[in-house]
């Protein structure tokens, strides 16, 4: 019998309402980039963008002073924000759970040494102005991730350190105190923060890779998306795309976070000339071409639920040998995991002549140094002549097109205007997923945005300058609008809520389930689709369906919501994810309007729910380390103490395991 990790945890503060503590058992604690980066992504949004969209001045919030000015500002703009991004460096940059960058394509186009790596990123550190003696020692650079792997480190952790600063702090416990800290040598050199490689499923996943490559170009678009002069490092907006070559600004809205940008977008790439280079599949063999013309009529490609990886070792880090798929299905989740990353990459490095409100920022990054421009064929004005190419946008455009019409095509069931499951046998199946659909909207709202020119990213609700209502992004506003049809007819029971799924046939059985997750899921997917059709009647479905929540799903108990109030739920970063990103839209674009006054759509009942929500799950228990630094986590001198912010929320080297645990989500707990 496999053996779980079991650690409970008690909200310490009980309300005098008589609510009473939740317990969260973590009951396995695997990372899987699917689940945690795609939650960690919801969370990114809902955290400095959401508090910044209610009125807080970001420049007011100090980790050191927790919760405030408000509970709600300090969750959202600091602790959902910061978990999403040191998350992200622990699998990337520290974990080894995958192919080392060294042995990608884009380094072995270098001659594929150690060597020719380093002078790549010092080139890109000079391009971001960073000293590049800056740089974190032995970084562990991820072109591909792997499907799964427990974040527990192999070995201990150098906690040897050296002299911090002085610091006054206020505690999540109210407790104020003035603290000496040290910083711990793993910080700096993250040669002991390798996970143990014995519980690696070496096998590439389509959603696994768009997991993580989703949280990639988020902070991406982040960090590239302004300049900073040189000297100073102080932000500024780009005027041109050759500001970075005036001599006195650098690419960056800072020279740390540029270098950031930087990596992650060359790992961005690496990941996507694989998948175009070496994962196309067309049900007989691996590495099948695929172009901008691609037209699954003739003959489907896609990129197969699980491949396995024969690992080798070449410059002494991990390498790919071979490859051999082991799960041939296309599956909606897989499809729209990938779609909705590559559409923002797609818009992070859109070079098309007709999109004149591009960014001048990205637009330096990508015009030929530091990395590669697209060719004029694939980016002027007729999509039909459209090359297969290396560079960054070209890669976005040909892997998204095949992305799309494969949902298009293997998955979207014209019929009935719904999404399904799986594409398997040369078949398409007759399982409906409600999340998975719900999830789809919103990747195609961000394709639908991206090639229409359409703000993305942290805009993706914004009305932009130009709007080129291309072709397949009317396709995409069509799927949308008949997938949001179908959930409201066929899949909203007597009480509001929401089936899980059902099977399509003859009659359409449905399924008895509303999980917690599904009902969020639907929220967040049915304001995608206000927001990309204009239709009052999505926002309206949206509001009932998180009103139903309220009603029959909310346990005062806890104080959060539960799949059947008191009762046990089980948790997973989907169920996060769906949980952030559902929440977040209801507070922008749910809350009571001028003339409304429906009590539990006044945005302080919905930020209150986000309290209780992020305060109860997330730092109960599913949250299972805390990094130091950004969040209010500190190492102290003459204290021993490993949770110094008073969070419930341990540092690393007291997270579980026999050497600690990176600063990751459990893969599943069970709350009640």
């Amino acid at each position: 019998m496999k053996k779980l990790f079991i650690r409970s945890t008690v909200i310490a503060a009980i309300l005098s309402t008589g609510i009473q503590a939740a317990e969260v058992s973590v009951l396995d604690k695997t990372l899987n980039p699917a689940s945690n980066f795609l939650a960690y992504t919801e969370f990114e949004l809902s955290g400095e963008p959401l508090a910044e969209a209610l009125g807080l001045d970001l420049d007011i919030l100090d980790p050191m002073e927790a919760n405030a000015p408000t509970a709600f500002d300090f969750l959202a703009g600091i602790e959902s924000y910061e978990f999403s991004e040191e998350a992200m460096y622990a699998l990337n940059y520290q974990s080894q759970m995958g192919i080392h960058l060294a042995n990608g394509p884009l380094n072995q186009k270098r001659g594929g040494s150690l060597t020719a790596l380093t002078k790549r990123i010092n080139k890109m550190a000079k391009a971001v102005g960073l000293d590049n003696k800056e740089l974190a020692a032995n970084m562990y650079l991820l072109s591909m991730p792997y499907l799964s792997g427990k974040p527990e480190f192999i070995n201990k952790p150098d906690v040897t350190t050296s002299p911090g600063e002085s610091l006054k702090i206020k505690t999540n416990q109210g407790n104020v105190k003035t603290v000496t800290t040290l910083v711990p040598a793993y910080s700096k050199d993250y040669k002991s923060l390798a996970w143990n490689t014995a519980s690696f499923d070496r096998t590439l996943n389509p959603a696994a890779i768009g997991g993580i490559f989703l949280k990639e170009v988020m902070w991406s678009q982040d960090f590239l998306g302004g300049m900073h002069v040189t000297q100073s490092d102080e932000e500024v907006e780009a005027k041109s795309d050759k500001m970075d070559q005036d001599g006195k600004h650098s690419l960056g809205v800072s020279a740390a976070d540029g270098m950031n940008g930087m990596i992650l977008t060359e790992m961005s790439i690496d990941k996507l000339l694989i998948m175009q280079q070496q994962l196309g599949f067309n049900g007989k063999k691996l590495g099948v071409k695929f172009a901008p013309d691609y037209d699954p009529a003739k003959g489907p490609v896609w990129f197969a639920n699980k491949v396995s990886v024969k690992q080798g070792d070449k410059n002494g880090v991990n390498s790919i040998k071979s490859l051999k798929v082991t799960n041939a299905t296309s599956t909606l989740r897989d499809s729209w995991q990938m779609l909705w990353p590559v559409s923002e990459f797609f818009a992070f490095t859109d070079q098309r002549l007709a999109n004149t409100a591009q960014n001048p920022a990205m637009l330096a990054v990508f015009d030929g140094s530091p990395f590669a421009a697209a060719p004029k064929v694939n980016i002027d004005n007729d999509s039909n002549n459209d090359i297969i190419a290396n560079d960054a946008f070209s890669l976005a455009n040909n892997v998204s097109n095949l992305v799309f019409k494969n949902i298009s095509s293997l998955h979207f069931n014209k019929q009935n205007g719904t999404f399904i499951t799986e594409y398997k046998n040369s078949k398409q199946g007759n399982q409906v997923n409600t999340y998975d659909a719900a999830y789809t909207i919103v990747a195609l709202s961000i394709y639908q945005r991206a090639k229409d020119a359409l703000p993305v990213g942290y805009a993706s609700a914004d009305s932009g300058a130009v709007n080129l209502k291309t072709r397949a992004g009317k396709q995409a506003l069509s799927m949308i609008k008949a997938q949001a049809d179908f959930i409201l007819k066929q899949l909203v029971n007597d009480k509001g809520l929401v089936a899980d799924g059902l099977t399509l046939g003859k009659t359409l059985k449905i399924a008895s389930d509303t999980s917690l997750e599904t009902q969020f899921a639907t929220i967040r997917g049915l304001v995608a689709a206000f927001l990309a059709t204009n239709d009052e009647k999505y926002k309206q479905a949206a509001r009932k369906i998180y009103l139903s929540v309220e009603k029959h799903m909310f346990d005062k108990k806890i104080d959060t919501w539960a799949t059947v109030p008191g009762k046990a739920t089980i948790h997973t970063p989907y169920t996060e994810a769906a949980i952030s990103g559902g929440l977040r839209e209801a507070i922008l674009h749910l809350k009571n309007e001028e003339g409304e006054n429906v009590p539990s759509l006044e945005v302080q009942a919905l930020t209150d729910r986000y309290v209780s929500w992020f305060t109860t799950v997330i730092k109960g228990g599913m949250q299972l380390a805390e990094p130091l630094g950004d969040t209010g986590e500190v190492q102290t001198k003459g204290r021993q103490s490993t949770d110094t912010d008073e969070d419930g929320i341990h540092q690393i080297i007291a997270a579980g395991g026999q050497f600690g645990t990176a600063p990751t989500m459990a893969n599943k707990a069970r709350v009640k």
